[in-house]
């Protein structure tokens, strides 16, 4: 559900509207699926579907879909500060994002922001992360 209204409102933002055939295709899932699960978002108040015409999150929907990105981009970010390739932030944020809690995900952001904010911190966590020696730190 998470990746279909990431999806959605990330169409919405670069076309103005969502189709399921072009859901389909980001997500590389059959355009049945899609539409069974646009038709089951319909049902719990998430988006407005209307067959043949597109589909636009409602106030609510956009409020998850919003949560949603949020959440990978910070997760991302977080990753990036230790130079792991794309591919491999990738993967594991597909992974997490869908798993983590929002105390947590708020732990992440916290200790990404005093990374971020003290480059010393950053680089003794970085070695203490490759040589596994916490005493560096």
């Amino acid at each position: 559900m998470d990746d279909y209204l990431e999806q959605i409102l990330h169409l919405i933002e670069a076309k103005g509207y969502a189709r399921a055939v072009d859901i389909s295709r980001n997500l590389g899932i059959s355009q049945a699926s899609v539409t069974n699960m646009l038709q089951r978002l319909d049902a719990e108040g998430l988006v407005n579907h209307e067959k043949y015409r597109g589909t636009v999150l409602t106030e609510e929907g956009h409020r998850i879909a919003l949560a949603i990105i949020e959440r990978h981009e910070t997760l991302t970010r977080f990753l990036r500060l230790f130079g792991i390739d794309e591919e491999t932030i990738y993967k594991d944020v597909e992974g997490m994002e869908h798993h983590v809690s929002r105390p947590t995900l708020g732990v992440i952001r916290a200790v990404a922001d005093a990374l971020e904010a003290d480059p010393a911190l950053l680089e003794r966590v970085k070695v203490a992360a490759i040589t596994g020696r916490r005493e560096s730190l």
